[in-house]
C-alpha cells in the first residue's frame, strides 16, 4: 500500500529540494541553490514570456520598454542563478513590484470578472512577498554554510 504521506515529502516537500518554509538564517548553501535555481526558472521563463509578447504586434500593440524590462530580467535570472550576485538578486526581487505595477497601470486587459483580477492580484501578493525572501537570499547567500556532500 502506497503511503501518500511518504509521496508528498518525497516528491513535493522536501527539507533540502524545497525549503521554502525553512528561514534564510538557516539554509546551508545546497538549499538555497535550489531555491535560487527554481526561483530564476520561474522567472526567466515568465519575463521571457512577457518579452516575446510585448514586441508582438498581435499581442495588442508593440511596448519596446516592457519588452526591454522583460529582457533585462531574464538577464538578471541567468546572472543570479550562476553568480549569486546579490544585485541581479534584487534585480529579480524587484521585478515582482514592477509586475504589480504593470498590472494597476493596465489592468491586463478589460475582459476579466473580478474573480479573475482578485486571483491575479492575491497571486501578485504572494509572489511580492516571495520576493523579499529571494533579496533576503540574494544577500545572504555568500555567508551561508556550505553543505556536506550530496546524498
Amino acid at each position: 500500500m502506497m503511503s501518500w504521506e511518504k509521496f508528498i515529502k518525497r516528491y513535493i516537500w522536501d527539507d533540502e529540494r524545497t525549503p521554502y518554509l525553512v528561514p534564510v538564517g538557516r539554509l546551508t548553501r545546497r538549499q538555497a541553490d535550489y531555491e535560487i535555481f527554481a526561483c530564476t526558472l520561474f522567472l526567466g521563463i515568465l519575463y521571457g514570456l512577457v518579452t516575446l509578447v510585448a514586441l508582438s504586434p498581435a499581442a495588442g500593440g508593440r511596448s519596446e520598454l516592457v519588452a526591454l524590462y522583460g529582457f533585462s530580467v531574464v538577464c538578471a535570472t541567468l546572472v543570479f542563478g550562476i553568480l549569486k550576485s546579490p544585485t541581479a538578486g534584487l534585480w529579480c526581487a524587484a521585478s515582482s513590484l514592477a509586475g504589480v505595477l504593470i498590472y494597476l497601470a493596465t489592468g491586463f486587459g478589460g475582459g476579466l470578472g473580478w474573480i479573475d483580477h482578485a486571483l491575479i492580484l492575491a497571486f501578485m501578493a504572494i509572489w511580492l512577498r516571495y520576493s523579499l525572501r529571494i533579496w533576503a537570499l540574494a544577500r545572504a547567500y555568500s555567508g551561508l554554510a556550505d553543505a556536506g556532500p550530496a546524498s
